[in-house]
């Protein structure tokens, strides 16, 4: 039991701050991203003894968390973006960028281009076929390059 919490602590201190920053870029909210990434991170230590790999499981459990969050506000209409968070330039308009596209293209470009993560582990979080989550990344940073081209001139 011991060795397995070390696992998962040694995740949270390798994968935890690149976690967050791609939770708050999948969101737009600090709140849901620090949320996501201690209850995934929590839930992974009662599960200790069943979670093989901790980076891809929490990875996995945090975005399944935040997205879920995201539904809850969105069906109760309430705002989701934290406009007073101060980023340096020029990620405000990569958050704003982001915001445009679907969620399941952000997450897909997130996980993948941000966090490194393996199209597999994507195809699993998402619930769908890896060529899928290639569509999600194709057209996601196709949208992306042309929002964010848009904002350069």
């Amino acid at each position: 039991m011991d060795q397995a919490r070390e696992r998962i602590s040694a995740a949270y201190r390798e994968h935890g701050p690149t976690m967050w920053r791609a939770l708050y870029s999948f969101t737009g909210d600090r709140e849901i991203a620090s949320d996501a990434l201690a209850e995934a991170f929590a839930r992974a230590l009662r599960e200790c003894d069943h979670v093989r790999d901790p980076a891809a499981w929490t990875w996995r459990v945090a975005f399944r968390i935040a997205s879920a969050e995201l539904r809850r506000r969105t069906s109760e209409n309430t705002t989701v973006a934290d406009e007073h968070y101060e980023l340096e330039e020029p990620m405000p308009e990569l958050m704003t960028a982001l915001a445009q596209i679907s969620p399941n293209q952000r997450l897909a470009v997130l996980l993948h281009d941000y966090a490194d993560r393996p199209t597999s582990e994507i195809a699993e979080t998402l619930g769908c076929s890896r060529a899928t989550v290639h569509v999600h990344l194709s057209q996601g940073r196709r949208r992306l390059r042309a929002l964010l081209e848009t904002t350069d001139e």
